[in-house]
Formats: C-alpha cells, structure tokens, sequence
C-alpha cells in the first residue's frame, strides 16, 4: 500500500527492506511508545523512504531511536526546549526541524502531524494523516 501511494505522488522515492520485528520493537523498548498504525504498516513494507540522493522522506526506524533519544537526552537542551518526550519524531525538513506524532499519556492517540521549528522551540500541527503529510511535503503543498 505505502510503497505503491508514494510510488503515485512521486517516482523519486526508493524503498528498503521491511523493518524486522526486532527493529520495531527497539522503538517500543527504547522510547516507550507504540508506533501508531500506519507508520507501522510503512515499517512492514520498507525500513524508510528515501529520495534519489538518499536523504529520507520517512526515517528508518534506527535513526527513529537514535535521533529521538539524541533530544530526549542531550543535557544542552533542557535548558532551552520544552522537554521532548512527547513527541515521536519520523522525519525532518533539512533545515533542522523535526516531523513528528504527539505522544498522549503514553500513546500516540491521534494521527496528526506536527513540526518542532528549532529556531523557537514551537510545535505546529501541519496534517492530519501521515498520508497527507507524505503527499504535502513532496508537493510542496506543505512547507515550513
């Protein structure tokens, strides 16, 4: 399904493998979140979407732990962020600012999209899906 959306949107998108078990699980174990569905469902076709130079539309689910312990943890920015753990972030912009799912008592209940703008710490919903966020940042109709 996922594969086959983008493939509509855009064929400047390459696939990888599908995320292991193993590989979605460490989400789970080391941010204490359950992916919502649909992000999961793109895990099982492909551990991230890339585009031709090989920066990523949708981040593996590695770089999904790694970079969302990196500002859970990073000592430096407590002191100038509200607290990051509430946010599941699954991709960037380039330019700093983060894409990501709101986290709600543990759970990501709803399927909105937000930007984290790095320059002023703000949280701005951007879509309501993780399809329209897909579909809106290859267009372009959404931009940050």
């Amino acid at each position: 399904m996922w594969k086959n959306y983008i493939k509509t949107i855009s064929k400047e998108y390459h696939f990888t493998a599908p995320a292991t078990n193993a590989e979605i699980t460490l989400i789970k174990e080391k941010l204490n979140v359950e992916l919502p569905p649909n992000l999961l469902n793109l895990y099982n076709e492909t551990n991230g979407v890339f585009d031709e130079h090989g920066y990523p539309l949708i981040w593996s689910t590695g770089q999904i732990v790694e970079d969302n312990l990196f500002f859970r943890n990073f000592e430096d920015y407590r002191d100038i962020y509200m607290p990051f753990d509430h946010l599941l972030f699954f991709s960037g912009a380039g330019n700093g600012d983060l894409f990501g799912f709101a986290i709600l008592n543990g759970n990501i209940q709803k399927g909105d999209i937000y930007v984290w703008g790095h320059k002023d710490d703000s949280r701005t919903w951007i879509a309501a899906s993780l399809e329209e966020f897909i579909k809106g940042w290859i267009t372009g109709e959404i931009t940050i």
